[in-house]
């Protein structure tokens, strides 16, 4: 039985921060984590980032030293991430800010819109129905969140989270201030614009929960190994015949239906930022799948089946 050795070096300096001496060669890359968190206390496993090569990918947890490209004697780089937050944490604070924002917009608080009696209530049905959709949402996000979502990756760094608040937080308060605004028009086409509308986002919910607790699925016995998801017997996971990442195809869904409800141009661009944010998503996850997987369905799309 041959021990092995493990160097770590700063990836910046190169400079030696500990050495392990007889690390056993079916140690995980967690466990040296763990040893080199107990060599530096302040640098706990989640703000760590191993690496083989210091400009190359962070290792995951479960990689194996004697699997790795090394000899007895290993060289490994750290990075530090900075301090780090849980994604159950992150999610419940980004989704909580718009459902309580767009409220103080929707009950027509006195410093949003003034104290005219004109000002404290709505002539048009849909902008309760738009705030019933709103709220709807990101409820189902927070339930989700709680008890359906598994994450692959514990953490995130906590300075991420000041520009994802800023972004959700912002655009909730940019909608609500137009959609519940006194000078509001209703949609153009009338009832049968919003039901139409109405159906879909309901519809396009549906889905995107569907397909958020078929990947929760795929990982409920703990492992964050990544795995090819199919469809399933419930419709709105046939998607996967023809996209890899039908959540957020659902979800862009979602929001151009909000958008033809309210026929409001704030939130018009919202799903287009939206759009292509998720795109960007789709096409990551989607080589990853390529890249991970060679039996993998070359039929399938990013996000937009036959197209992109």
């Amino acid at each position: 039985f041959v021990f092995s050795q493990v160097e770590i070096l700063d990836w910046e300096t190169k400079k030696q921060l500990c050495f392990l001496d007889k690390v056993e060669p079916n140690a995980t890359i967690r466990e040296i984590r763990l040893m080199f968190h107990k060599l530096y206390p302040r640098w706990y496993p989640a703000r760590q980032s191993i690496k083989l090569d210091p400009k190359g990918k962070s290792l995951r947890d479960e990689e194996i030293l004697q699997h790795l490209p090394v000899g007895t004697t290993a060289t490994l780089y750290f990075k530090d991430l900075g301090p780090q937050m849980g994604w159950t944490t992150v999610f419940l604070i980004e989704y909580t800010g718009p459902l309580f924002i767009y409220f103080l917009f929707y009950f027509r608080m006195t410093f949003v819109y003034g104290l005219d009696e004109r000002f404290t209530s709505s002539p048009h049905p849909v902008v309760n129905l738009a705030c019933v959709c709103h709220s709807f949402h990101y409820i189902k996000r927070l339930i989700e969140t709680v008890f359906v979502h598994r994450f692959s990756r514990g953490t995130m760094p906590l300075r991420n989270i000041v520009k994802n608040c800023l972004y959700y937080w912002g655009f909730a308060a940019w909608l609500a201030y137009y959609i519940n605004h006194p000078l509001y028009t209703p949609p153009s086409y009338g009832k049968k614009q919003i039901n139409f509308a109405v159906i879909m986002f309901l519809l396009c919910e549906a889905g995107n929960f569907s397909i958020h607790v078929a990947l929760s699925d795929l990982r409920r016995n703990g492992s964050k190994t990544c795995k090819i998801p199919y469809p399933t017997k419930n419709p709105f996971t046939w998607l996967f015949f023809f996209v890899s990442c039908p959540n957020y195809t659902y979800e862009v869904g979602t929001w151009i239906s909000f958008t033809i409800m309210t026929q409001c141009a704030p939130v018009g661009l919202f799903t287009l930022l939206c759009f292509i944010q998720m795109t960007v998503w789709a096409k990551d996850k989607h080589c990853t799948y390529l890249r991970e997987f060679k039996d993998y369905p070359s039929h399938r799309m990013p996000i937009i089946p036959f197209l992109l």
